[in-house]
């Protein structure tokens, strides 16, 4: 699984329980059986960095909205070769809502 596909699965997840609205749009998506469906988009979310890297700060005093294990990549450069040597693993990253973030002026 993809990061993007955890993220929507726990976008979906924190919208049933009411932590996270939907935006109004729908969208077709196949499910695992094949039966094409239709999706409610939620609102988005993403962790810290990301708000950060979109343009955003998290507002001072939120709470994150979940925690959730994700993908990550760490990596270096072989000093004798030259080459990236990396691994991937799980972390367990904070994320925050739309509501919870503000344009940095």
């Amino acid at each position: 699984m993809t990061n993007a596909d955890i993220i929507f699965t726990a976008g979906q997840q924190l919208a049933k329980e009411g932590k996270i609205g939907y935006t109004g749009k729908v969208f077709e998506a196949v499910d695992a059986a094949g039966t094409k469906i239709q999706v409610k988009e939620t609102e988005p979310i993403h962790t810290f960095a990301t708000w950060k890297q979109m343009g955003f700060a998290v507002q001072k005093g939120q709470k994150a909205i979940a925690r959730i294990m994700i993908w990550k990549y760490a990596g270096k450069v072989n000093e004798e070769t030259g080459e990236e040597e990396g691994r991937m693993f799980m972390k367990n990253a904070a994320f925050f809502s739309l509501s919870q973030v503000e344009a940095i002026a």
